[in-house]
């Protein structure tokens, strides 16, 4: 299967929409329980792109939307401003074929081009496939919530993965360059 990535679009929602009811329906990466409708997608996609954060997806040569990602604050207070928050989805027919690495690596490539610090995955569901995914791309396990949600008729348990990007902690960062810029003090 041939894939491109590009910059999410407003007219891509429709499909957006599509993948992210099945993951809240049918998975445990959201912790939805009733799927958002495009109205409410469209909400979401223009917040996180207002702040200026990354959102991609994977189309495949007929532009259908295979896939999506994007990065967002991983906690809204200020300190937190060099640390964002991955989220990956993949449409049920695209699974299993490496769109999920294609959309991560682009993702993490377009945070550290931005100056973000760190990236965390809170993985739902602890799901195996996803928890690869990241230790694939380098990311580290630094926590196991267990039992935070409950779904499709079970507790689940929450891992939380963490990359640094670009100069990490060895430096301070410019609070007056973005992502410097995103929280008021």
């Amino acid at each position: 299967m041939s894939s491109r990535l590009r910059q999410a679009a407003p007219n891509d929602l429709p499909q957006i929409t599509a993948i992210y009811r099945d993951a809240v329906l049918n998975g445990t990466a959201s912790y939805e329980l009733a799927p958002p409708d495009e109205a409410e997608m469209a909400s979401r996609f223009q917040a996180i792109r207002d702040k200026g954060y990354p959102y991609i997806v994977a189309e495949d040569e007929g532009g259908k939307v295979l896939g999506y990602a994007y990065a967002s604050a991983f906690r809204t207070r200020p300190a937190y401003r060099w640390m964002v928050e991955d989220s990956i989805y993949i449409a049920p027919e695209a699974r299993g074929r490496g769109l999920g690495k294609l959309l991560l690596e682009k993702l993490v490539e377009e945070c550290e081009a931005l100056g973000f610090r760190q990236m965390i995955a809170v993985i739902g569901g602890a799901a195996p496939a996803s928890i690869a995914l990241h230790r694939a791309a380098g990311f580290t396990e630094t926590g196991l919530l267990k039992g935070t949600g409950y779904k499709h008729g079970r507790w689940l348990d929450t891992m939380l993965m963490q990359k640094t990007l670009g100069e990490g902690t060895e430096i301070d960062p410019d609070p007056s360059a973005y992502p410097g810029t995103l929280f008021s003090e």
